[in-house]
């Protein structure tokens, strides 16, 4: 199970400014602030070549409003950042200066495979150590949608069972370190603890690392993987660069 949200993307402009540096073509950028002004809303007009953002300035235009607009990326500078990605590494240093945040809920069994992206990546989790006694256990805090079995049945012949008493384990152990904090207690619970149990993490990360996990983790064993993959690809222009 994997849950992906709160997607933000950050510093388009300050990237593709830092990408026209080199050959001092800042000028030939076509990309920036503006919004749909047609009436069907499929023409995107820049700020800076439309009139009624300067009728706005002056004279409090209605049909202008600046809090609706937002950050294109023009079609010369799509096509840089193109040509650019798939020259390689040493070419398309621009892209780690493009930033996504995003929510991610998934197993510790993912996450163990996550932190080998570790250049680049910044995760900030719930945490287990303070905080694996602040509410009781359910089926739900862990990934079991392949474990075979009917739930409820606590049976040990059936994966599933084996979870529920796993669980029910942990909440009796939930219990009795509420009640007397004793350490040892505590410790029952930390090493009793499935790496199926989900544990939620805001993640930032560059375009560099998105498109190393989207080539990397394609088809990937674990189902996680394939469903982030299928997320980040979602992402602002990133069918463009890959």
């Amino acid at each position: 199970m994997i849950i992906v949200e709160n997607i933000e993307v950050f510093n388009l402009e300050g990237a593709i400014r830092g990408m026209r540096n080199p050959m001092n073509s800042w000028d030939r950028s076509d990309s920036g602030l503006g919004c749909c002004r047609s009436t069907n809303y499929t023409k995107f007009v820049l700020c800076r070549d439309c009139e009624w953002h300067e009728l706005s300035t002056e004279l409090s235009h209605p049909l202008c409003n600046e809090s609706m607009s937002y950050f294109q990326v023009g079609s010369k500078d799509l096509e840089l950042m193109s040509r650019l990605s798939k020259a390689g590494t040493e070419h398309r240093k621009y892209l780690r200066q493009i930033f996504v945040s995003m929510d991610i809920t998934a197993p510790l069994y993912f996450w163990k495979e996550f932190d080998t992206y570790k250049v680049g990546t910044v995760s900030n989790s719930c945490s287990t150590m303070h905080k694996i006694a602040a509410k009781e256990f359910e089926l739900d805090d862990f990934s079991h949608e392949h474990l075979l079995g009917d739930a409820g049945e606590r049976d040990v012949d059936t994966p599933i069972g084996v979870l529920e008493l796993v669980v029910d384990a942990l909440n009796m152990w939930r219990k009795a370190y509420n009640d007397d904090k004793l350490k040892e207690q505590w410790w029952q619970m930390i090493q009793l603890l499935p790496s199926s149990y989900n544990q939620k993490r805001t993640v930032t990360m560059n375009y560099e690392n998105v498109l190393s996990i989207i080539k990397q983790r394609s088809g990937h064993k674990l189902d996680e993987w394939n469903i982030l993959v299928d997320e980040l690809k979602k992402l602002p222009y990133v069918d463009s660069l890959l």
